[in-house]
């Protein structure tokens, strides 16, 4: 019997999550448009559809047909700085997609929704960030998935939905994708080694992160719905350490076994300090990270180099040129960096 729905279960934290529901002895239907995961990475004992969480008749069809005890929303496309420019895309799949997840589960009577969302729904701001620190999104990516946030606590008040939001930060391990060029920066890092370039970081490389392997979020993640106080709450979780960017490009080659070598680009808009607090996760869940970063960097290394470097994937429907990073326009473009820093990225006079 299939009790759960996990979307974007080909993917890298989706997959981690739908195994660990299987080792639970949890039947697993897995839907995926391969978009961004690998069959691969399904899990044995999963049943898997190929499809989009934006087909409305398919979703209606598979929660008719398995009806569902409880959702575990993980298909997103989570490119932050992306995000700014492609702002149609982003919404389209990572608002109404989850829309049409949450309609359906009201409408087949799921018993709890579990949803990714993001540390991005805070912005630049005080830290460590809270649960009860007012969200201020910087991008479009993170309005997409506080918007989801808030209309999973509206239709709770409505239609009686439980749910439990889950905002993890910066995760890395096996199964990553390290062929997007647009999110996942140790992927990055790796991949790039593997291909003999240097890693490439934007600005001075003083940006700080707390870098989280999946296996300290995905059981917690798969649990949650048994966990009666985690019922409508919304938990920070990751690691509490962290790292420069320059930090962790260095400890990148040390695990890769790899000379470290970098270049560094043109900064973009992000977050400098992105550092959440996990005191509720560990209070209500007994959340605890216990996986160090060379500990995890190295598991991870492993699995990189007996899979392989990959060709990094192009991005190619955007929206906005306007103010987008020179090294992601000259790859798609083919135009000199130089040439686009004096077209794109100066701004008119006020």
């Amino acid at each position: 019997m299939v009790d759960s729905l996990v979307t974007g279960g080909a993917g890298f934290i989706g997959s981690h999550v739908a195994e660990c529901l299987l080792r639970s002895g949890r039947g697993v239907l897995v839907l995926d448009d391969l978009s961004g995961g690998f069959i691969e990475n399904v899990p044995a004992g999963a049943a898997f559809v190929e499809g989009s969480i934006l087909d409305v008749e398919l979703l209606e069809h598979l929660f008719r047909k398995h009806r569902f005890n409880h959702v575990y929303h993980m298909a997103a496309y989570a490119a932050e700085g992306l995000s700014h420019f492609i702002k149609r895309f982003n919404h389209t799949n990572n608002l109404i997609g989850s829309v049409n997840l949450i309609n359906a589960a009201v409408n087949h009577s799921v018993k709890c929704f579990v949803f990714t969302s993001s540390i991005a729904v805070y912005g630049e701001g005080r830290v460590p960030m809270s649960e009860a620190t007012a969200p201020k999104p910087e991008d479009s990516y993170g309005i997409a998935k506080l918007a989801v946030e808030s209309e999973l606590r509206v239709s709770r008040e409505m239609f009686g939905l439980d749910y439990v939001i889950f905002r993890p930060h910066n995760v890395y391990g096996e199964r990553q994708n390290i062929a997007d060029r647009y999110r996942n920066v140790v992927g990055i890092f790796m991949n790039q080694l593997l291909r003999g370039e240097p890693m490439t970081i934007f600005g001075d490389g003083s940006q700080k992160r707390a870098f989280t392997h999946i296996n300290d979020i995905a059981p917690i993640i798969a649990r949650a719905v048994a966990i009666p106080r985690a019922r409508n709450q919304v938990f920070n979780i990751g690691a509490d350490r962290p790292f420069t960017v320059n930090a962790l490009s260095e400890l990148v080659a040390k695990a890769m076994k790899l000379p470290h070598r970098v270049k560094h680009l043109p900064p973009r808009k992000e977050v400098s300090i992105a550092l959440p607090d996990h005191e509720k996760a560990q209070r209500v869940l007994g959340y605890c990270p216990s996986t160090r970063l060379s500990d995890g960097l190295e598991a991870m290394a492993a699995w990189v180099k007996t899979h392989g470097a990959r060709q990094s994937s192009l991005f190619t429907d955007i929206e906005i040129m306007r103010n987008m990073p020179p090294s992601w326009c000259a790859a798609m473009t083919g135009m000199e960096t130089a040439t686009l820093a004096r077209d794109l990225l100066i701004s008119p006079s006020r």
